[in-house]
């Protein structure tokens, strides 16, 4: 009873408020809320403070930032629909929070088109021989493969090789445009490319037999979707292949290469895959750039039950 009482008082506050509903939605650092709601850091971190101490929040650390969510049981999180309903400045911050979440992806849809054509000219953290080579070695490519977040179709294309169809998905028209162009040209039939984002990708469920990838999951604005929609996609004993970088704190990947986060631990990847219901979850780090800031390829591997 204590405890309830405790956060019944927490959330009596309405900013507090605010940012629960918030939080409830989307992981958020406080720059993400101070740009929402207009406020200081030092007073959302403030009441960040007093909904961690309540247990209404929790984070986790992402490079320099903290990424909250809300822990808020169900009960409670009822309570505060109805409470929101009261204030005014409800509708105004889910209007913040659409357009925050849409230049999200419109800035790293606008990276990859100017990019279009250039991959392999300029230099893409994690993105080695040696690490595509771990996971081919990892899972022989056969039948139907899903390459998301493909860019030009490097990985798609030597895939297609052995592959009896590999589908390409990324979400610029112009890298889709240009991947499909070049599978033309090489005369790779069995090489499609789609237009879609990783967390809702263009496949039938049950259709794939093979998911990758590869260095796309940082740019996704929810991985754990991502991962989610993989497994729907596959076919029972299908298999999914992560080649991602390792948890790092280089913050200017986020300015350079448009970049959400700042890779994940191999506990966190295996954690996502469990979550979403894969099983023979393996995980290993399988490249270590020579030059700074020393980008660390992390390679995972699971299976959808059958």
């Amino acid at each position: 009873m204590a405890s309830m009482l405790k956060s019944l008082k927490l959330l009596a506050d309405p900013t507090r408020l605010r940012i629960l509903r918030l939080l409830e939605r989307e992981a958020l650092s406080v720059a993400d809320l101070q740009e929402i709601l207009g406020m200081g850091q030092s007073r959302i971190s403030t009441q960040l403070s007093s909904l961690k101490a309540g247990s209404l929040v929790e984070d986790e650390r992402s490079g320099k930032n903290n990424i909250y969510r809300s822990s808020m049981p169900r009960e409670l999180a009822t309570l505060t629909g109805s409470a929101a309903a009261e204030i005014p400045e409800t509708a105004k911050d889910e209007t913040a929070l659409r357009h925050l979440l849409r230049k999200r992806q419109d800035r790293s849809r606008a990276y990859f088109d100017e990019l279009a054509g250039r991959f392999g000219k300029d230099y893409v953290p994690g993105r080695s021989w040696k690490a595509l080579a771990e996971a081919l070695l990892k899972v022989m490519a056969a039948g139907t493969v899903a390459d998301l977040g493909a860019g030009e179709g490097t990985l798609s294309q030597l895939l297609a090789q052995r592959a009896d169809k590999v589908i390409a998905v990324d979400l610029s028209e112009r890298m889709v445009e240009f991947g499909t162009a070049l599978a033309k040209e090489h005369g790779l039939a069995n090489l499609e490319y789609r237009q879609g984002d990783l967390e809702e990708p263009p496949l039938d469920p049950g259709s794939v037999d093979l998911v990758i990838l590869s260095q796309a999951l940082h740019h996704a604005a929810h991985p754990q979707k991502a991962i989610d929609a993989a497994l729907l996609a596959l076919k029972p004993g299908g298999r999914i292949v992560i080649l991602d970088l390792l948890q790092h704190q280089f913050e200017q990947a986020r300015e350079l290469y448009a970049d959400l986060w700042l890779g994940f631990s191999e506990a966190e990847l295996a954690a996502m895959l469990e979550r979403a219901g894969f099983g023979e979850i393996e995980t290993a780090v399988v490249d270590r750039e020579p030059e700074p800031p020393h980008f660390q390829t992390l390679l995972a591997v699971a299976r959808k039950s059958a």
